[in-house]
């Protein structure tokens, strides 16, 4: 029962990412029903920005904020010069758009920097850990699960409390409407986009602080996880990506953790596999595909 139990804690860890970036997915989704590919580059934009803080010989508890916001201006840069131009173009348009955006900031990247993994090294207190009954609970873990229980709780006040919250919840219901009460519709997707590359941000810290290291790619397995966590709980559905991600995390965690080593080296097929068997039978994800924001 304990490896039951610290498997049961490394999938919260892990399904706590996951969810953040399904959720940055589905709230743009939800406003412009654009899945957007490039969202694993809010990922990787903030690592670099953190790993050349490091580099200039900042701490931990300043180029790990500084990456949270580098991820919110890419985001924004994003909405501003790839995707307002195409706003009004057909959906494949927009998310051909996407996919163009990801390969050029990974060959951008490659470039001008490296590459090659490069690692930034985490400080002492988040490689630590401690016996709880038992359970090996890592810093990372505290961290983890901490920060994304701090910002579902913040982004559940803005949707709920503030009025650029109201008017996105508003323009993910009827987007017309929401111009004809004489709101701005940049203002609210641009909003959107600030917050999808919050998350992102807030993400890649906690990537980094996982692995160690920062490469232009690393935003592509987590990204694609991200969207089977939405398919999962349903697209459009904010709390379905939330749910869909945790679900995900924790599927991840048993098979790596009790697959066979024989067949070991498959689980991200076997995972796969049990996405397509799930959506055999509810095609519409498990709490129903949504287009509104619902808090």
């Amino acid at each position: 029962m304990t490896d039951v139990f610290q498997q049961i804690l490394n999938g919260v860890s892990l399904g706590a990412t996951y969810a953040l970036l399904a959720l940055g997915l589905a709230i743009v989704f939800s406003i412009l029903h654009l899945v957007n590919f490039a969202h694993g580059e809010l990922i990787t934009i903030p690592a670099y920005v953190m790993l050349g803080l490091y580099s200039a010989g900042l701490p931990w508890f300043v180029f790990a904020p500084a990456g949270v916001i580098a991820g919110v201006v890419a985001a924004l840069v994003m909405e501003r010069l790839a995707f307002r131009p195409v706003r009004h173009a057909s959906p494949t348009t927009m998310l051909l758009t996407s996919f163009g955006l990801s390969i050029f900031i990974q060959s951008f990247l490659q470039i001008l920097v490296s590459p090659r993994p490069q690692a930034v090294p985490q400080p002492e207190w988040l490689r630590s850990s401690f016996l709880l009954g038992g359970l090996r609970v890592q810093s990372e873990h505290l961290l983890t699960i901490g920060v994304t229980a701090a910002a579902l709780v913040g982004l559940v006040v803005l949707l709920r409390r503030s009025v650029i919250g109201t008017a996105m919840r508003a323009a993910a219901e009827d987007f017309d409407a929401v111009r004809l009460m004489g709101i701005k519709a940049n203002r609210v997707i641009a909003s959107a986009f600030a917050l999808s590359g919050g998350l992102a941000g807030v993400a890649a810290v906690l990537i980094l602080s996982r692995r160690g290291t920062v490469s232009p790619h690393m935003g592509l397995m987590p990204v694609l996880s991200a969207f089977v966590a939405n398919v999962i709980g349903g697209i459009g559905n904010l709390w379905g990506a939330v749910l869909g991600g945790f679900l995900l995390g924790f599927v991840e965690v048993a098979l790596r953790a009790w697959l066979p080593s024989q067949v070991a080296g498959f689980t991200t097929g076997f995972l796969f596999l049990f996405v397509g068997i799930l959506l055999l039978f509810k095609p519409e994800g498990l709490f129903g595909a949504r287009t509104a924001v619902r808090v």
